[in-house]
C-alpha cells in the first residue's frame, strides 16, 4: 500500500497518486444503493488525467456501470467487482482481493515481462500472504479459538489474525460501521532483517524500542513493531480515535514463521511479542506459542479450497505443538 486517499479526488490529490507510483489502483465508495457522487467524481478525475494504471473497480455496485464507462472510453484498463463494502456493517474485501490478484498477473508481472514464460500466470494459484491467510483461517476454523501469526522476511513482516465473531460486534452498539474484518492480515514493507533491517532500525527507534543488532534482535523488532500496528489501528484524523485495530486478548494460539524463528530464534521473538507491555495494545493473556518450522501455512492454504480435509489435517500439527505462557 503506497496511497490512500479519502473523499473526493482535487488535481492535488491525483498528483500525490502519481507521485506514489502505485501498480494497481483500488477505486471504492459508497455502499450499493447508497452515496454515488464521490465514486461517479474520482472516476470522473481518474480519467480525465488520462491515469494509464489498472484500476480494481470495487464500489457502489448501483453506479458500478457508469464509473465502468467513465474509465474505458479515455482507455483506463478497469477491472470491476463486487462491492467490498456492500451494507452498512458488511465488509467482504474476497472479490477485490480476487481481482487485485488477476490484475497484478496480467498487467504487472504480464505488462512489465516480469516472467519470460508465458504460462506463468496460469501457475500462481495465489500470493504467498494470501495463501498464508487462508492458511491461518483453516487453522482457526478447526481450532475455533483465535489465531495470531507473526512472519517475519527479509524485506518485510506480515501479522495475520483470525478471530471468533462477537455478535455484539456483528449486530450490537460495538459493530462498526464498516463491518468487522474477522480474518485479517497487515503486511509491512518496512520491515525486515535483511534489505529491510536499516528500516526496522529506523521503525524501533520510533517505537522507542532498543537498537536491534543481531539478526535475532531485528526479527524481534519487526516482529513487535509490527504488532503494535496490527492491532492498535490508525489515527483517524487529529483529535479523533484509531480506527482499524484488532482486539486480540482471546487469541489462544500465537504462532512465528520466517527463516530467523525458523532456525533458532522463534521463542526469543515470540516471548518479545507477548512481553510488549508498552506497546499500545491488549497483549493476549493465555496463549501458547509455536513456530512453524516446516512452513505449513502456506501449504494449507492453497490445499483449503479444493482439498479442505487435508488442509485441516496438515494444520492439525501446529495446533499439537507449542507450549503455554
Amino acid at each position: 500500500m503506497v496511497h490512500v486517499a479519502a473523499g473526493p479526488l482535487s488535481g492535488a490529490g491525483v498528483t500525490a497518486l502519481r507521485a506514489a507510483r502505485p501498480d494497481v489502483v483500488l477505486l471504492v465508495g459508497g455502499t450499493d444503493g447508497g452515496d454515488a457522487d464521490v465514486l461517479l467524481h474520482n472516476a470522473r478525475r481518474l480519467a480525465a488525467n488520462r491515469l494509464r494504471l489498472p484500476v480494481v473497480l470495487a464500489g457502489n455496485h448501483d453506479v458500478r456501470d457508469q464509473a465502468l464507462d467513465l474509465l474505458t472510453a479515455r482507455g483506463v484498463p478497469v477491472t470491476a467487482t463486487g462491492n467490498v463494502l456492500p451494507r452498512i456493517g458488511v465488509l467482504d474485501p474476497l472479490p477485490a482481493r480476487a481481482a487485485i490478484r488477476e490484475v497484478f498477473l496480467r498487467h504487472v508481472i504480464g505488462g512489465k515481462r516480469l516472467s519470460r514464460g508465458s504460462r506463468f500466470a496460469s501457475l500462481v494459484r495465489a500470493a504467498t500472504p494470501d495463501a498464508v491467510l487462508a492458511g491461518v483461517e483453516a487453522l482457526a476454523d478447526r481450532a475455533g479459538y483465535g489465531v495470531l501469526v507473526v512472519d517475519v522476511g527479509g524485506a518485510t513482516t506480515d501479522v495475520y489474525s483470525a478471530l471468533v465473531p462477537d455478535a455484539e460486534a456483528e449486530t450490537g452498539p460495538r459493530r462498526d460501521v464498516a463491518g468487522t474484518l474477522w480474518r485479517a492480515r497487515t503486511v509491512e514493507g518496512d520491515l525486515g532483517v535483511a534489505v529491510g533491517a536499516p528500516l526496522t532500525r529506523r521503525a524501533a527507534h520510533a517505537e522507542k524500542l532498543a537498537d536491534p543488532r543481531s539478526d535475532e534482535e531485528l526479527a524481534a523488532a519487526a516482529a513487535m513493531v509490527a504488532l503494535r500496528r496490527h492491532a492498535r489501528g490508525h489515527p483517524a484524523g487529529p483529535g479523533l480515535p484509531r480506527t482499524g485495530g484488532r482486539d486480540l486478548r482471546d487469541v489462544r494460539l500465537v504462532i512465528g514463521s520466517g527463516g530467523v524463528l525458523r532456525h533458532g530464534g522463534g521463542e526469543h521473538v515470540l516471548s518479545a511479542v507477548l512481553g510488549d507491555t508498552a506497546g499500545g495494545w491488549a497483549l493476549p493473556d493465555r496463549a501458547r506459542t509455536v513456530v512453524d518450522r516446516e512452513y505449513v501455512l502456506a501449504a494449507a492454504g492453497l490445499l483449503a479450497v479444493d482439498h479442505p480435509a487435508v488442509a485441516a489435517a496438515l494444520t492439525g500439527t501446529l495446533l499439537s505443538a507449542g507450549r503455554d505462557r
